[in-house]
């Protein structure tokens, strides 16, 4: 197992720390408008739900099994995307979860494009149940 250093909260930001233990974003929104989940080679999951209006992301939260990096990286993405259009959010990269958490280590870089992925997936979702809304009836993952 990789150890990260002798001082885990030593050895990361305060933007790092916060991300990686608070836990206000971390729910399962009941019919989002937008839905993503996606499971890495290291065997964490990332859950990722949208609620939009008129374009913006009005709510967004995750859901996850998975290390302290993997929860701070998605919990970067939702507070990123949260207050966003839908195309600014297509705009978040891993590499900006990265430099938002500032501690991220390189070794643990893909638990950011985990996060982002399952971000891209919920956008893709909403992009769907817009052009067949019909669908939304159906995208019921909990």
């Amino acid at each position: 197992m990789h150890q990260e250093g002798t001082d885990f909260f030593q050895n990361h930001s305060d933007k790092f720390l916060e991300m990686a233990f608070k836990a206000d974003k971390n729910e399962i929104i009941k019919n989002p408008d937008g839905y993503g989940i996606k499971e890495s080679d290291c065997g964490d999951t990332v859950e990722i739900f949208l609620k939009t209006r008129n374009d913006i992301i009005e709510t967004a939260s995750f859901n996850i099994n998975g290390c302290l990096n993997t929860i701070a990286c998605a919990n970067a993405v939702v507070h990123m995307a949260e207050g966003k259009t839908i195309e600014k959010a297509w705009g978040i990269t891993p590499e900006d979860v990265s430099q938002y958490l500032e501690t991220l280590s390189d070794f643990h870089f893909h638990c950011a494009e985990l996060a982002v992925k399952a971000l891209y997936m919920a956008l893709s979702n909403v992009e769907e149940l817009r052009r067949d809304p019909w669908k939304k009836a159906y995208n019921l993952h909990h």
